[in-house]
C-alpha cells in the first residue's frame, strides 16, 4: 500500500501543476417543475484525488448558551476558529438536512487577489453549518451571509447548488481580498421547469437588480468591482461571472464543456453552443439555465451526471486516448507540450478522482423529516450505485461511515475502497467489464427507486401514532440498503 500512495502522491503533485479547477466538482440543478414527479434535486460530483468517499452525519442537538462550535476547513482538517453555537441544530445526512435543505458546491477560484487567508470562514464550513441552521435555501443564504460578514471568507470563489422542496438557487461568492472582511456574491434563483448547472466556471452574467423574489446580492457587489477598476459601466449592465472569474478557453474547454454536455442531452437547441464549450467560440456563452425536452426523473438525474461526452466531439470513449478497451479516462496531467504544440485531454463528469457523489432529492408532497432522500454513492460516478438514504435517519450504514478507512488506510469493510477496486478493474477491459458493472448497478438503482413509493407509505402511517417508530423504520431501511450495496459491490 505504500507504494501505491507514494505514487498517489507524485501523481497530486503533477496534477497540482495544471489548474485546480480542472480536477473540481461538478453540479446539476433541478427545479420542481423540471421533474416527473414535483421533486427538486441538487447532483454533486466531490472530485479530488485527495478526497475520501464517506457519509458525512451530524445529528439533531440542543446546546446551552454560551456553547462554542469549532470552524475546521474541510479541505485541509485545519481548526480555524471557534464561533458560538446556536441553541438547536439539525440532522445532517451528507449535505442534506431534515427540512429537505441541501447544498452542493464548484470551486470556480476567479480573482487570485481576492483571496483572504486570514480569514475564518472557508466554504465547506458554510455549506455545513447552513445545513444544521437553516431550513430554507433562502434562509440558507442568509445564514451564509451573516457567516461572511462577521468571520470573513477565506477560500476562492466558489457556486453553491442550494435547494428545498419549494426553491432551487445557485449563489456564486468571491473574497475582498486581504483587509476587508467579507464576500462579494450573487443568488439566482432557477425559475420552476428549469434546469441549471454549473461546474468551476462562475456562471452569473448580469442579475436583476430590484427582484428579490428571484435574486439576492451583497449591497457591494459591484460598488467593489468599480473600486477596483474592473467596472465602470452601468449597474444593469454589471455582470458577475464576466468581472470575477473572466471566462478562458480552460474555463470553457474543462468546465463550461461539462454543464453543455449536462443540456446538450436534455435539450435538441444546444447544439449551438458546442463551439463555445470547446473553447473556440466564448462569446457565444450558454444561458445559465435552460429548459428540458422532458421532464426528468430520479434515475435520469443518476444518468446525467454519468458523462464522458459520449456522442459529441469530445467523446472520450473513442479518441486514440481510449486504447484497445475504449476506456473514457485519463491521467493526468491534462495538457502537455510535443514539438511546440499543446495537446489535452477532456475533463468529464465521470472522471476516477471522484471521492462521493449525490443526487438530493427534496420533495413537497412528502412532509418532513420523512421527505428527503439523498441517494448516495462513492467513488467513480458512472460505476457508482446511488443508494437511498433518508435524511430523517439518527445513523448511517457502518460501510459508508465516517472513520471506517481513509485515503491512507485500505479498509476491507469501506465502501469507498470496494467501489475503487471495481472501478480500477473496469479500466483496465473496460469495454469488456463496464456492461456487466453497469447491469448489477442499473438492477440494484431501479430496485431502491421502486422501493420508495412503499417505504414513503409505510412511514408515513407510523408517523401518525409515533413519528420516533417512523423515523427508525426508515433508518434501518437506509442502513440495510446500504448493507446491500456493500454485499452486492463487493461479490461483484
Amino acid at each position: 500500500m505504500k507504494r501505491i500512495f507514494v505514487s498517489l502522491i507524485i501523481l497530486f503533485l503533477i496534477t497540482s501543476t495544471f489548474q485546480n479547477k480542472s480536477e473540481a466538482c461538478s453540479n446539476l440543478l433541478i427545479t420542481k417543475g423540471a421533474s416527473a414527479d414535483g421533486s427538486t434535486f441538487i447532483a454533486y460530483t466531490a472530485d479530488s484525488h485527495t478526497l475520501y468517499g464517506e457519509l458525512y452525519f451530524w445529528p439533531r442537538m440542543d446546546y446551552a448558551p454560551g456553547t462554542m462550535v469549532d470552524v475546521i476547513e474541510w479541505d485541509t482538517g485545519e481548526w480555524l476558529c471557534q464561533i458560538p453555537q446556536v441553541a438547536h441544530t439539525y440532522n445532517v445526512i451528507g449535505n442534506m438536512n431534515e427540512f429537505q435543505l441541501a447544498l452542493g458546491e464548484t470551486t470556480y477560484g476567479g480573482r487570485e487577489e481576492l483571496v483572504d487567508t486570514t480569514a475564518k470562514m472557508d466554504y465547506g464550513s458554510l455549506i455545513y453549518l447552513a445545513l444544521q441552521r437553516a431550513k430554507t435555501a433562502r434562509e440558507a443564504i442568509a445564514v451564509i451571509a451573516d457567516l461572511m460578514e462577521k468571520y470573513g471568507y477565506r477560500s476562492e470563489g466558489e457556486s453553491f447548488s442550494i435547494s428545498d422542496p419549494n426553491e432551487v438557487w445557485i449563489m456564486e461568492i468571491i473574497g475582498k481580498g486581504p483587509g476587508k472582511t467579507g464576500a462579494v456574491w450573487v443568488a439566482r434563483r432557477i425559475p420552476d421547469g428549469y434546469i441549471c448547472a454549473h461546474a468551476n466556471q462562475a456562471r452569473i452574467t448580469t442579475f436583476p437588480l430590484n427582484d428579490p423574489e428571484n435574486c439576492l446580492y451583497s449591497k457591494d457587489v459591484i460598488s467593489l468591482a468599480r473600486e477596483k477598476g474592473w467596472f465602470n459601466g452601468k449597474d444593469e449592465d454589471f455582470s458577475f461571472s464576466d468581472t470575477y472569474n473572466p471566462v478562458d478557453f480552460d474555463g470553457a474547454r474543462f468546465c463550461e464543456s461539462r454543464v453543455w454536455s449536462i443540456f446538450n442531452r436534455v435539450n435538441k437547441d444546444m447544439k449551438k453552443y458546442e463551439d463555445y464549450a470547446m473553447g473556440y467560440n466564448l462569446k457565444n456563452r450558454m444561458p445559465l439555465f435552460i429548459k428540458p425536452d422532458n421532464k426528468l426523473t430520479v434515475h435520469d438525474a443518476f444518468e446525467l451526471m454519468r458523462d464522458h461526452f459520449e456522442g459529441t466531439k469530445m467523446d472520450m470513449n473513442n479518441d486514440i486516448g481510449g486504447g484497445p478497451y475504449n476506456c473514457p479516462y485519463r491521467w493526468r496531467p491534462m495538457a502537455w507540450k510535443f514539438e511546440g504544440k499543446t495537446y489535452l485531454n477532456e475533463r468529464a463528469i465521470s472522471t476516477q478522482q471522484t471521492g462521493f457523489s449525490f443526487i438530493a432529492q427534496a420533495r413537497s408532497f412528502v412532509q418532513s423529516p420523512l421527505g428527503g432522500i439523498f441517494w448516495f454513492g462513492v467513488d467513480d460516478s458512472y460505476s457508482t450505485v446511488y443508494t437511498p438514504m433518508y435524511t430523517c435517519m439518527t445513523r448511517v450504514p457502518k460501510n459508508f461511515a465516517k472513520g471506517n478507512g481513509s485515503m491512507m488506510h485500505f479498509s476491507d469493510s469501506s465502501a469507498f475502497w470496494i467501489f475503487n477496486q471495481v472501478s480500477n478493474f473496469a479500466y483496465t477491459r473496460y469495454k469488456d467489464m463496464i456492461p456487466e458493472i453497469r447491469d448489477v448497478q442499473k438492477e440494484l438503482e431501479m430496485k431502491y427507486i421502486n422501493d420508495i413509493a412503499g417505504i414513503d407509505e409505510k412511514a408515513a402511517e407510523l408517523y401518525k401514532e409515533n413519528p420516533d417508530e417512523a423515523i427508525e423504520y426508515l433508518t434501518n431501511y437506509s442502513t440495510s440498503k446500504g448493507d446491500m450495496t456493500f454485499a452486492v459491490w463487493k461479490e461483484l
